[in-house]
């Protein structure tokens, strides 16, 4: 891939390290109103992602989004600044919604609403809102996230792994809600493959739907891509191959014996291909990945980082 929408902890850490791979990042201004280990209450949390903010928004690879964690870990103040904060700064805004079935009741037991109906009372729902997950949505809140042009991030692997279940993307998209794709984090997904998730989503949506016809392969194209650009709001920049835009490019071999016959690239991309098929990656026309080794990047200092953070956690764990 050459773009992400991050959104953790320790936000600074994350952009330096998108710059030093040279990766196009939009980077979740984290917000809860529990302490951690990078902030002490909401305030702190916005404090130090505006502040990052004002030093980083001078790059042009990164971007930013505000990111209150979940509507069950933000309070209505809280959500109301930063509302104003990102009609201000004109920012996306980024939060997970409607993932299980239980904090649904727990919403509903603590505010008398649904979480997307409390969102919407409050002011949030816009062509800015990205809601990630949205598996539990009915009827009326599908319509309530098209009527205020909200985007969904659909993460398909994360939703099975932790028996969430499957989000509505048939029903989402029918209604003129945009749709783009998520991985989650590595602790519900582990492979954070944006190939696996495009094939999976598929997949799952003609499988749930029972309509082979359902979301097919040029549409889950689109979604990974140009769709996925517009809900974080750099399509005038990237998600096509278009005269004036950045030169976000990813070429993918299909020649493998495994990979024939071609009959339709398209649905091979979606279908057949995979990560390690990838062979050039291109990032605002600078080459970043060169048949398959990275330009920027020294894959065995990364796997020895991973391996000392490994063992580092295994002893924690056993102390």
């Amino acid at each position: 891939i050459t773009t992400c929408n991050d959104m953790y902890f320790f936000p600074k850490a994350a952009g330096e390290a998108f710059l030093q791979a040279g990766m196009r990042a939009t980077l979740g201004m984290i917000v809860l109103e529990f302490p951690s280990a990078y902030a002490s209450d909401a305030d702190d949390y916005l404090a130090k992602g505006l502040a990052l903010r004002d030093e980083l928004k001078d790059e042009p690879l990164l971007s930013f989004a505000f990111a209150p964690h979940a509507p069950y870990t933000i309070a209505d103040a809280t959500f109301g600044r930063i509302n104003t904060l990102a009609e201000q700064l004109g920012l996306p805004i980024h939060t997970h919604i409607h993932e299980t079935a239980d904090e649904i009741q727990d919403s509903l037991k603590q505010y008398g609403l649904r979480p997307l109906e409390r969102l919407a009372r409050l002011g949030l729902l816009g062509p800015n809102f990205i809601g990630v997950h949205a598996i539990h949505v009915n009827d009326a809140e599908t319509e309530l996230l098209a009527q205020h042009g909200c985007h969904v991030a659909h993460c398909p692997s994360s939703g099975l792994k932790l028996a969430s279940g499957i989000a509505p993307v048939t029903r989402l998209m029918a209604a003129g809600v945009n749709l783009g794709f998520g991985t989650d984090g590595a602790a519900s997904n582990n492979r954070l493959d944006l190939f696996g998730e495009m094939r999976l989503a598929a997949l799952l949506a003609k499988g749930a739907s029972g309509d082979a016809a359902a979301l097919p392969a040029a549409a889950a194209l689109k979604a990974a891509t140009l769709d996925a650009a517009r809900a974080l709001n750099l399509d005038s920049r990237i998600g096509s191959i278009v005269p004036g835009k950045r030169a976000d490019l990813v070429a993918v071999d299909l020649h493998a014996l495994s990979s024939q016959p071609v009959f339709d690239p398209v649905s091979h991309l979606v279908y057949v291909a995979g990560r390690e098929h990838v062979t050039h990656v291109w990032v605002d026309g600078t080459l970043k990945l060169n048949n398959r080794c990275l330009v920027d990047l020294d894959p065995d200092d990364l796997a020895a980082r991973a391996a000392y953070w490994r063992s580092k956690f295994i002893a924690q764990g056993q102390s």
